[in-house]
C-alpha cells in the first residue's frame, strides 16, 4: 500500500473542504428557507400540511438569492414565491404552463395574500 504524506492528506482535506463548502451552504440554507415558510403556512396562517403539495427552497441567481416556492393541492397550476430571510412574505404568484392548460386566472388565485401597508 502507498504511503501517503501528512502534508498531502491535510492539503487534500483543505481542497475538498473549499469544494463542498458552497455545496453545503447552498443546500442548507434551500432547507432552512422552506422550512421557514411551512412553519410560516402551518403556524401563522392555520394551513395543514395535508394542503401543501410541496414547499422547495430554492437557489436563484437574482437577489434574494434564496427563496421558497410553494405549491398547494388544490391549486397545482400556481407557484407562490415567498421570500423568508426576515418575515416570511409572499412575493409573487406564477401561473406555471399546467395552469394555463387548466384555465387558472390571475384574479381568481386561491392563496395570495395581501402585502401589508407600512
Amino acid at each position: 500500500m502507498r504511503n501517503i504524506s501528512r502534508g498531502k492528506i491535510i492539503a487534500l482535506s483543505i481542497v475538498l473542504i473549499v469544494v463542498l463548502a458552497p455545496f453545503v451552504y447552498v443546500q442548507g440554507n434551500k432547507i432552512v428557507y422552506a422550512e421557514r415558510v411551512k412553519s410560516y403556512l402551518i403556524h401563522e396562517k392555520s394551513y395543514k400540511e395535508e394542503e401543501l403539495a410541496s414547499v422547495k427552497g430554492v437557489w436563484g441567481m437574482k437577489l434574494p438569492s434564496f427563496y421558497t416556492v410553494v405549491v398547494f393541492k388544490d391549486e397545482p397550476g400556481v407557484d407562490y414565491v415567498y421570500f423568508s430571510h426576515n418575515d416570511v412574505l409572499q412575493f409573487d404568484q406564477r401561473i406555471t404552463p399546467k395552469g394555463v392548460e387548466m384555465g387558472t386566472m390571475p384574479e381568481k388565485l386561491k392563496h395570495t395574500e395581501k402585502r401589508k401597508e407600512g
